[in-house]
């Protein structure tokens, strides 16, 4: 069994911990009725609509 000759510094393992660690930024679509940017897979909350149907009310209306 390999054992390590030398211990690893905080900089090596920090240098290669911090490659996993990268943070990816949030798919944005257009909605389809009123082409705002949204989260995908989210109800519209400007128009309400999801998949091209009313699912909520959005606050503007309420």
């Amino acid at each position: 069994m390999a054992v390590p000759k030398f211990k690893t510094s905080k900089a090596r393992t920090r240098r290669r911990q911090s490659i996993n660690m990268k943070l990816t930024a949030p798919a944005v679509v257009k909605c389809g009725s009123c082409e705002n940017q949204i989260l995908l897979h989210r109800a519209c909350s400007k128009c309400g609509f999801y998949r091209g149907k009313q699912v909520i009310l959005p606050e503007s209306k309420v």
